[in-house]
């Protein structure tokens, strides 16, 4: 601190400025700091002038560079441009050479060949055909190999085990519905007199009676309907055993076989339902199902092949998480249309009319409609049903057919095998359940007979019907023979 002495008054000053109470002296401090501020504020003020002038000069330098860079380039596009339209030039001039070439060489060769143009265009398309065709053929080995590789394993399982889960113990049986008789006398017993007795037997039961057979002490029953055969069977029997053979009791008796027998099938169609555990169907629809035990198809008792199917049907839906249920009851109903003798339709849109009016699930109906691919499959569980009822039917001693059917059956498949060009020969071996073709080898290459294979297995599934499948063997064989002497 110092003091100061003044000549009027004394002050005291602190830091290094002093104060005064002389307004002169406060007036140059004011001016003083003014200036000082506005010193500052000049400097600054230059300080940013200068800033803005060097971003100005940068962004001048940018813009200038830009332009340049941007006047290169549209000299570079119209530099471009014009060798464009040289080449354009150039390759119409060369489009319009090769259509007249093009002219020219086919002027000659149809004046060389002597071919119109339509006849050309079919030589190049059966070139182009050709040529296709090997790439069909490879095509479908690939597809074929692929598919093997996949499925074939997996699908060998399922079926082993569904058909090992299908095995009924039953067996189906081969025979004609016959009466034994004791003795040949029974015979006019049966007759009667003037022929009253055979006349009301034949009349009550709708079957004919042959007395005359190759088997001595037999009487056969004759008639399209099994169940009346079935009927006349059981009554015949009856009165054979009671001897008093007359119309009264022939009405009697025949009547008393027809509740026995509607029975018998009732309950056959309730043990064939529990056999695969469904239960709560329409009593309607278990008394038909009941009706097949007497029907045979291919000497394949229908009721045994029903719960076979559906035996079948089930262990597959088990093995690829399907409907258990809907397969089953599909698989036990898919033949249902088959007792319905006395309609017209096929088998297949009968049953899909008893299974409506049961109101059955759509599912179910499905699987009967397109157990035989009338119809495209629509899920998972009618190809479960398809496949079960070709299993059951295919099995070795599954079914039996009459000879005549049996060589109709086989020259029809050789008929449709023969129906294609390039095939010499074909044999239907193994009952019908393979075809082997031979071509000629200068018609039908390596890769031809692939693709005629195919065409004969689509023909034979279009046109014929068979039992199980058929495989189709294409062969080719080329031999060169020679004499040394």
């Amino acid at each position: 601190m110092k003091i100061s002495t003044l000549p009027k008054k004394v002050v005291v000053s602190v830091g290094k400025r002093a104060h005064f109470d002389d307004p002169r002296v406060n007036a140059r401090e004011v001016i003083q700091d003014a200036r000082d501020e506005a010193y500052r504020i000049k400097k600054a003020a230059e300080e940013e002038s200068r800033k803005i002038r060097q971003e100005s000069l940068g962004i001048e330098n940018r813009i200038a560079t830009n332009a340049e860079l941007l006047e290169e380039k549209i000299k570079e596009a119209d530099r471009k441009e014009k060798e464009l339209e040289v080449q354009k030039a150039a390759l119409f001039k060369k489009t319009e050479e090769l259509s007249n070439l093009r002219s020219d060489l086919v002027s000659k060769l149809q004046k060389i060949s002597s071919l119109t143009s339509e006849e050309a265009k079919k030589i190049i398309l059966k070139n182009v055909e050709d040529n296709l065709q090997n790439e069909i053929a490879k095509k479908i080995k690939e597809a074929e190999e692929k598919i093997k590789e996949q499925s074939e394993v997996k699908a060998k399982e399922i079926l082993v085990q569904a058909m090992i889960a299908g095995a009924t113990e039953w067996v189906s049986e081969y025979t004609v519905s016959t009466v034994k008789l004791e003795s040949e006398e029974i015979k006019g017993r049966i007759i009667g007199k003037e022929g009253r007795n055979i006349r009301a037997f034949e009349l009550a039961t709708g079957v004919d009676v042959e007395l005359e057979s190759d088997v001595a002490g037999e009487v056969r029953l004759s008639s399209f309907d099994p169940i009346r055969r079935e009927i006349a069977r059981i009554a015949l029997d009856w009165l054979v055993k009671d001897a008093r053979i007359q119309p009264t009791k022939i009405e009697q008796l025949v009547g008393k076989a027809k509740n026995l027998v509607e029975t018998d099938m009732s309950e056959a169609g309730r043990r064939a339902a529990n056999e695969l555990g469904l239960y709560n169907l329409p009593e309607e629809a278990l008394d038909k199902l009941g009706r097949l035990k007497f029907r045979y198809s291919y000497g394949q008792n229908q009721l045994i092949a029903a719960v076979e199917t559906g035996r079948i049907a089930k262990k597959i839906a088990e093995e690829l998480g399907a409907n258990v249920v809907i397969c089953a009851t599909g698989g036990l109903f898919h033949d249902i249309g088959k007792t319905e003798v006395e309609k017209e339709g096929t088998h297949v849109q009968l049953g899909v009319q008893l299974a409506k009016k049961w109101g059955f699930p759509q599912e179910v109906i499905d699987c009967i409609a397109q157990h035989h691919e009338d119809e495209p499959f629509s899920h998972v569980e009618s190809i479960v049903v398809h496949i079960a009822d070709a299993v059951s039917g295919a099995r070795p001693g599954a079914r039996h057919e009459p000879v005549e059917e049996y060589i109709k059956r086989l020259t029809n498949i050789e008929k449709v095998a023969t129906s294609f060009e390039g095939v010499d020969k074909a044999y239907a071996i193994q009952a019908g359940r393979e075809i082997r073709v031979i071509v000629n080898p200068s018609i039908l290459d390596d890769a031809g007979i692939v693709k005629l294979s195919h065409d004969i297995r689509e023909k034979l599934e279009k046109e014929l019907t068979y039992p199980g499948q058929i495989t189709v063997t294409v062969i080719r064989e080329t031999r060169a023979v020679d004499i040394a002497k």
